[in-house]
């Protein structure tokens, strides 16, 4: 009829990790209960995409306890929020109409303006993450002609980075 708060006790049973809940004693012939358990389990970034508990409802007072061990499979969903933020410097930048670049030069400011651009993923939570892909598509031709071309792609904190062998065009 109402609803009361169980008292469950964690505890180690021939190796294996048992939560022990009392739900009430002495209990009344025929009585039926329902019960509405939520668990906190830690630690669950490689264990798949589901665990398995086993339930088993003991009585201590009755001459022939039920032991049947009913096995219940929760999925385990990971969730993280990303966070992309990027920032370009100079913040705007005007192209010029007609650029002539200078043939054969080294020097970085006779081939354009140079763009730097910064991107940070942040993971907010609340679970850690793996496996994450992130593609960035920089225009680099208008009209036929090179627009912005790669110089340097840099990372930090231990990720993995490729380009398109085409990203450059005017290396090539």
């Amino acid at each position: 009829q109402g609803q009361e708060k169980l008292s469950c006790n964690p505890k180690k049973e021939n190796g294996t990790h048992v939560v022990l809940c009392e739900l009430g004693n002495p209990m009344k012939a025929g009585a039926q209960i329902t019960v509405d358990m939520e668990l906190s389990v830690s630690g669950l970034e490689d264990m798949g995409d589901a665990i398995t508990f086993q339930l088993q409802l003991r009585s201590k007072n009755s001459p022939s306890p039920t032991k049947a061990l009913v096995t219940v499979t929760v999925p385990v969903e990971a969730q993280a929020e990303m966070e992309l933020r990027g920032n370009s410097l100079p913040k705007t930048t005007m192209l010029p109409t007609i650029w002539h670049g200078v043939e054969g030069s080294r020097r970085l400011e006779d081939h354009g303006i140079k763009v730097e651009h910064v991107y940070e993923l942040h993971n907010k939570g609340p679970s850690t993450v793996s496996g994450v892909t992130l593609r960035l598509t920089v225009p680099h031709r208008l009209g036929g002609r090179i627009l912005l071309y790669l110089l340097k792609l840099e990372t930090e904190g231990g990720m993995n980075c490729t380009h398109h062998p085409d990203l450059n065009p005017a290396l090539v």
